[in-house]
């Protein structure tokens, strides 16, 4: 097995140097994002950062299913067919429909490949779930350096609040959170290359099953894992079911999120730099609590959500037409 350090560090330096190659490829072939009145970058961007993040956790889940791991090779195939479809996005607009048929396949793939013993309704519940986490983690990648902190933030609170996990899946949470800081070294604000479609949907899909193969193993607490990512899954869900409620067409891409007025007001760094602060002194401590503490589970939940329900009321997420 490969140290605990080799792996962090192999993944940074090789996510910095594949990134610097990547940076090269689009800017040569001027793949750029471009301003429009939904997007919350101010100049084109290069974009389709995430193939970096994707080729090493790639290459690590196929070295992981020639070891002989039985899940790898399935969350190979899941995974590598999100980033497919999310590179032919990037690269040309694809449908909602062949997609989400992809995402719900991804889902239902990664989650058999874990073989739980749970009944049906809830294998159910957990693709529905897998699902909506895939695509909010796609809305939530809008400003520069958010989703590379989330990311990091779940793989370094899992680790801490389980006091250390062992196995390939800790390894792969240590090879995934070398890749995220190899690749915010990029995607920092101001952002030199964005993520894409190629990398949110793929890294939304892994943190996902990852939440439930912690689970499964009773390693990390299920609403433990929740409190890592609530300020990613909280500001999605809320801005989604304000816009469904207000009669909005709320499958229309939009930067109504609370992360986005915040953005726009204060900038990129301020709201990237406040969540990373938010997440190290107020969500990771309230996960460790989670994780020692069963009984209180559901109070620091709702504990953990209450800054971002504020917020979110006090600059009107989700809805339409407010200067900002």
């Amino acid at each position: 097995m490969v140290s605990v350090p080799t792996l962090i560090v192999g993944s940074v330096v090789l996510t910095l140097l594949l990134q610097a190659l990547v940076l090269l490829a689009v800017n040569r072939r001027e793949l750029l994002a471009e301003v429009n009145e939904r997007s919350s970058h101010e100049r084109p961007t290069p974009t389709m950062g995430g193939v970096s993040v994707v080729m090493i956790v790639m290459a690590y889940l196929i070295y992981l299913s020639v070891s002989g791991v039985v899940p790898a090779w399935q969350w190979a195939i899941a995974l590598g067919l999100l980033a497919i479809v999310g590179l032919w996005d990037d690269l040309q607009p694809l449908r909602a429909l062949p997609r989400i048929a992809v995402h719900i396949f991804g889902a239902v793939l990664g989650i058999v490949a874990l073989q739980l013993s749970e009944p049906l309704w809830l294998m159910l519940i957990l693709v529905v779930a897998v699902v909506w986490f895939t695509n909010l983690f796609n809305f939530m990648d809008g400003i520069d350096g958010i989703a590379g902190v989330q990311v990091f933030v779940f793989c370094l609170g899992a680790q801490i609040t389980a006091a250390g996990i062992g196995g390939w899946y800790g390894d792969l949470l240590w090879v995934v959170a070398g890749a995220s800081v190899g690749f915010l070294a990029y995607n920092w604000p101001p952002a030199r290359i964005f993520m894409g479609d190629v990398g949110s949907g793929f890294l939304g899909l892994l943190l996902a099953l990852l939440v439930i193969l912690l689970w499964q193993k009773e390693i990390l607490p299920l609403i433990a894992s929740l409190i890592l990512l609530a300020g990613f899954w909280f500001d999605a869900t809320y801005t989604l079911c304000v816009r469904m409620l207000t009669g909005q067409p709320f499958t229309q891409a939009h930067r109504s999120h609370l992360y986005q007025r915040l953005a726009r007001r204060k900038g990129h760094l301020w709201t990237t730099g406040v969540y990373c602060i938010f997440s190290a002194f107020w969500l990771m401590p309230l996960a460790w609590i989670a994780a020692q503490n069963e009984h209180l589970q559901l109070y620091l939940l709702v504990l953990s959500v209450l800054p971002l329900a504020f917020l979110c009321w006090r600059f009107q997420a989700g809805i339409a037409g407010l200067e900002d």
